[in-house]
């Protein structure tokens, strides 16, 4: 084929694209097709470089919008949960047509423990009360898993990349706290607009509040990375400061209580605190609460403090469980969880069922205000009591377990690594933290906005264990 006939043939299918645009758009109001060059271009990414799609997919993750059907129990966020499928469908047919993978990843001890995880999932699916909606739970944790975990451990082969992940989500959730800010401070910045002045891009303050929380360890940790260029350590700075004012004004209670939480394990780590002081200091204090709970019940009944713009009153009314509706309701939920436990405690009522299946398991005394009976008012409130109501004992202790091999691998690595690989271990093991003790309360797993940083930050743990604690040669992704 000539030069000309070539360029010929490029004029030629600009002028029909550009043609079926303008007919779509003044005939039947359509603009999708302009996407088509962009769709293209990411395809040929798909089969080409897939660690580019995933951190393509990392950048766009707070930018996403959730569009749910809860009659059916589906739900899926725009664009990324398509591209997360997408990537997962690619990892397969590689897995099958190339037969490789690092043995080292996945041998693993942190990845033999999700396997557990993912297999009792699959078993307790078939037992479900709802299997479509358990086994549409299931795929959706595949490409979470697979694209942020497997390959995502994968391409942290790099350091660079490591970084570039970190940054990227970074990045677009400062733009997200610069939005959110600009629309609450049209409304003064009051608390019960700060439920819901993050839509359309996170549901509500919690899951915004334990996004943000999960990123103070990293860019604090950017400040002061080893060999950063001032330009470098000034947009850290920045971005630390748009962070906290984005965590002030979220409101979220709870999101604040997990970078405290995080705080004292970096404490402990940096004083080196031996294990077994931290392990009697526990003891004591869970001793002290069964001890004392009634005394500590009758005390915290007394305190009336609702949720409020004053800071302080915030504070306090974390400890109000005589009159404020969220700490109730969270109780409620709590209850109806161990109550649905009770009654299946092996099995569980399958993966992603809670909120279809708890109401009737409600008490009209626990019931508050912002009760329902419709499954559309969130989960368990907990990361540890969902799995345990959903797929029984072996699920919660799953979940624990899985939360010991990552805090303990994250440590250790932080102890044998470099200078770089300590920063990016301390940092990752401070941002799940966050998310574990947020999950005391809340759980967010079943969304991208959470499921990106959670399972991005254990590969990162997981690929500096296997990559970096020593010279090692790899593949490239």
């Amino acid at each position: 084929m000539t030069e000309r006939v070539k360029i010929a043939w490029v004029y030629g299918l600009t002028a029909l694209f550009l043609i079926a645009n303008l007919y779509l758009v003044l005939q039947k109001d359509m603009f999708w097709l302009f996407l088509l060059p962009l769709g293209l271009i990411v395809f040929y990414y798909y089969l080409v470089s897939l660690d580019k799609v995933v951190l393509l997919i990392t950048f766009l993750t707070p930018f996403a919008v959730n569009i749910s059907d809860l009659e059916m129990g589906l739900g899926v966020s725009l664009p990324t949960e398509p591209m997360m499928f997408g990537v997962l469908l690619m990892f397969i047919a590689n897995l099958i047509f190339e037969n490789k993978y690092d043995k080292r990843l996945s041998n693993h001890p942190i990845s033999y423990v999700i396997y557990m995880g993912l297999l009792w999932m699959l078993l307790t699916a078939f037992t479900s009360e709802l299997p479509v909606v358990s086994f549409k739970f299931i795929v959706s944790r595949l490409w979470f898993v697979v694209p942020f975990y497997f390959l995502a451990a994968l391409i942290f082969s790099k350091l660079e990349n490591i970084r570039k992940f970190l940054w990227l989500y970074l990045s677009a959730l400062v733009g997200v706290i610069l939005y959110t800010l600009a629309v609450h401070s049209q409304y003064g910045f009051n608390e019960e607009a700060g439920h819901w002045v993050m839509s359309p891009f996170y549901n509500d303050h919690t899951a915004y509040g334990a996004a943000l929380a999960m990123f103070v360890p990293v860019v604090i940790g950017f400040i002061f990375y080893p060999g950063s260029s001032k330009t470098s350590r000034m947009f850290a700075v920045i971005a630390l400061l748009i962070l906290i004012a984005g965590l002030f004004f979220s409101y979220g209670r709870a999101a604040w209580l997990s970078v405290i939480a995080a705080f004292g394990i970096f404490v402990l780590v940096i004083f080196r605190i031996k294990f077994y002081w931290v392990a009697i200091a526990t003891i004591v204090f869970v001793g002290g609460f069964v001890l004392f709970q009634q005394q500590i019940f009758d005390k915290l009944e007394k305190n009336k403090q609702d949720s409020s713009e004053n800071f302080i009153e915030h504070i306090r009314s974390m400890s109000n469980i005589s009159s404020d509706a969220s700490n109730l309701e969270r109780i409620n939920r709590w209850q109806a969880a161990i109550r649905l436990y009770d009654e299946r405690p092996v099995l569980g009522w399958g993966p992603g069922t809670y909120q279809f299946v708890y109401a009737p398991f409600q008490r009209s005394k626990e019931k508050t205000i912002i009760s329902t009976n419709l499954g559309d008012m969130g989960n368990a409130h907990s990361e540890y009591l969902g799995p345990l109501a959903e797929m029984g004992i072996p699920g919660m202790l799953l979940v624990i377990l899985l939360m010991i091999f990552v805090i303990y691998t994250g440590l250790r690595v932080y102890r044998k690594g470099d200078t770089e690989v300590k920063f990016l271990s301390l940092m990752a093991t401070l941002g799940l933290v966050t998310y574990y003790t947020h999950g005391v309360l809340n759980n967010f797993l079943d969304s991208d906005k959470l499921s990106v940083p959670f399972w991005g930050f254990i590969a990162i743990i997981v690929a500096l264990d296997t990559y970096h604690l020593k010279e090692e040669t790899t593949e490239e992704v």
